[in-house]
């Protein structure tokens, strides 16, 4: 900068960003040829540079690579229609009764049954399927339906689960409950 000026916001002055700061002969259009800036070497300093400055807390990493585990892209959405707990009425002095949820994806149903005991449930229309309880990263154990669409597990889930059905014409995942 000249005679000790510091910096103004002259327009096409010298100081903080005025014309004399900037030398035309530093940078030309073509100076980076096609593969002579290696944007590969850029994203790493970029990602350990953000690491460091601005660190993903691990509990968000943890979700994301679950999240991540989970999709299935040729999955339709099952929505659910019905669910006992927010659309039947309670009847006062009967035991708990089973949570009933039914899914709907297109002509696809699934009717689930949660107990304490575990989870029953049916495709319909009537078909054999192979069908997941998922709950974290890993699948859970694969059920399998008969003919008649019918399916069992021994062990009701534990926290927030879906389920994945597979037939021979579709795969379905059901909306994320939690038990």
């Amino acid at each position: 900068m000249n005679g000790g000026h510091h910096g103004g916001a002259e327009p096409g002055g010298e100081g903080l960003f005025g014309a004399a700061d900037f030398d035309d002969g530093d940078f030309r259009d073509g100076d980076f040829r096609d593969g002579e800036f290696d944007d590969g070497l850029l994203e790493e300093e970029l990602r350990r540079a953000s690491a460091v400055l601005d660190p993903v807390p691990a509990e968000l990493q943890h979700l994301a690579v679950e999240a991540y585990a989970l999709h299935d892209l040729d999955a339709r959405v099952a929505e659910l229609t019905f669910d006992s707990l927010v659309d039947a009425l309670p009847v006062r002095g009967a035991p708990a009764a089973p949570r009933m949820l039914t899914f709907r994806a297109g002509e696809v149903t699934v009717d689930v049954e949660v107990t304490r005991d575990g989870l029953l449930g049916q495709v319909l229309p009537p078909q054999p399927a192979r069908i997941e309880i998922l709950g974290g990263p890993a699948p859970g154990a694969p059920l399998a339906a008969d003919d008649l669409g019918r399916f069992t597990a021994d062990a009701p889930p534990s926290g927030p689960f879906a389920l994945r059905l597979r037939t021979d014409a579709d795969v379905v995942v059901t909306e994320w409950l939690r038990a």
